[in-house]
């Protein structure tokens, strides 16, 4: 904190100050909403218990990420260097609700950590211990659709012809999607999906190098030359802007796990706009390539990054509508206010009594602790559907406590 704080005030003189009041404020910000990310909403009176009503003045506003900013800091290149994390939500931090500045300082509060073997190991992790309580993985076995007794899920069938029976069912899929194709009798149309807001897509290069850029940091962010515009872009779902924004992680120079002795790999994500307006991307995706690259060389170290690449992988939003994300929305649905809280799908879905969601689609949102916590939020849901409670957790709240204190 104090070599961020002085950084600061020698880049921009005089805001030293308004820093350190934005971080002794969200402490608080976020001591007070906490508690709310942590419970379902399932019913409207759920707004008026006590630490919702707290939270009510942070969540109940018109305000964007951006507005909040402008009351701490004066140097527009300061304000946006607080307003890149609202792209984990997809949203343009001019319409990205008031709510979501704790994501910034959160970040510079308790900073980032990196997962040894990268995040799949998290997942890896996960499935160690599912197996060791007896769990069975079914893995490549594709869900055709769901069969109902009332209001219940009765049975799954697979495209296989096989029907597995449940008793209480989880969709951790893209929630669009899934609600859409699988849901058999009761799926919903995707012309009436289309009528919510969703987040934005992105275009993805993987890059594997036959060298390690041991003077580039972990994490990049290239921002758009007219980055306000460059937002508009992709919030309006139309144009793939020209000034994009690019994310480049180089975890190779912390992790040498990730790839081969000697090697390294580059994970460049570059957000645009979703698949709802049929962009074509195959008839000009090696033109953009290019383009992102010639950006990178330009604004980086890695000035011979072309002659290095031995590995190659490229995702376009397309890519990511074949893969079953709806409408190539990676971040998800929107997190407008309307489409938050008790108006998102809800993690016991509204008019099922046993289907849970878990995801990115579901209460709190997207971002991996959130969705984490849409996982355990639903949990719960189930074991006390059975009579079993179980005692939280919580690491995070005396952290918390602490930082504000």
């Amino acid at each position: 904190q104090e070599t961020m704080t002085q950084n600061i005030e020698k880049a921009f003189p005089g805001e030293a100050a308004n820093y350190e009041r934005f971080m002794s404020d969200h402490a608080k910000k976020l001591e007070t909403i906490f508690p709310c990310l942590l419970t379902p909403y399932h019913k409207i009176s759920s707004y008026f218990k006590s630490k919702m009503i707290k939270a009510l003045p942070y969540v109940a506003t018109k305000k964007s990420v951006m507005d909040v900013l402008s009351e701490y800091f004066d140097d527009e290149r300061l304000k946006l260097a607080f307003t890149f994390q609202a792209k984990y939500l997809g949203m343009s931090p001019w319409n990205c609700p008031a709510l979501f500045s704790i994501l910034s300082y959160i970040e510079y509060a308790h900073g980032i950590y990196h997962v040894q073997g990268g995040l799949s190991n998290i997942s890896m992790g996960m499935a160690k211990v599912f197996e060791e309580e007896d769990g069975n993985f079914m893995f490549d076995t594709e869900v055709k659709e769901i069969t109902y007794h009332g209001k219940k899920a009765a049975t799954v069938l697979l495209a296989d012809g096989t029907s597995m029976k449940c008793d209480d069912l989880i969709v951790n899929a893209d929630y669009a999607h899934a609600r859409s194709t699988i849901f058999g009798e009761k799926n919903e149309p995707p012309e009436s999906l289309l009528k919510k807001k969703y987040s934005c897509s992105t275009y993805m290069l993987y890059l594997g190098l036959d060298t390690i850029y041991e003077d580039e940091p972990h994490h990049h962010v290239l921002f758009a030359d007219d980055y306000h515009q460059n937002l508009r872009d992709i919030q309006d779902e139309k144009i793939v802007s020209a000034d994009a924004s690019i994310y480049i992680r180089n975890s190779s120079i912390t992790d040498p796990t990730v790839a081969p002795k000697g090697h390294s790999q580059l994970y460049i994500l570059v957000p645009t706009i979703n698949t709802r307006n049929k962009h074509p991307w195959e008839d000009d995706q090696d033109a953009y390539e290019e383009k992102i690259l010639d950006r990178i060389i330009e604004n980086t170290g890695m000035k011979d990054l072309r002659d290095h690449i031995v590995k190659k992988r490229c995702i376009t939003p397309q890519g990511w509508e074949e893969a079953n994300i709806f409408i190539g929305a990676t971040f998800n649905l929107a997190h407008t206010m309307d489409q938050m809280l008790y108006f998102r799908p809800r993690n016991r879905l509204n008019g099922f009594e046993n289907i849970y969601l878990v995801g990115g689609g579901t209460h709190p949102g997207s971002g991996l602790p959130t969705i984490y916590e849409s996982a355990r939020i639903s949990a719960n849901l189930i074991c006390e559907s059975h009579g079993i409670q179980r005692d939280r957790v919580d690491f995070a709240s005396a952290i918390l406590s602490s930082a504000n204190s």
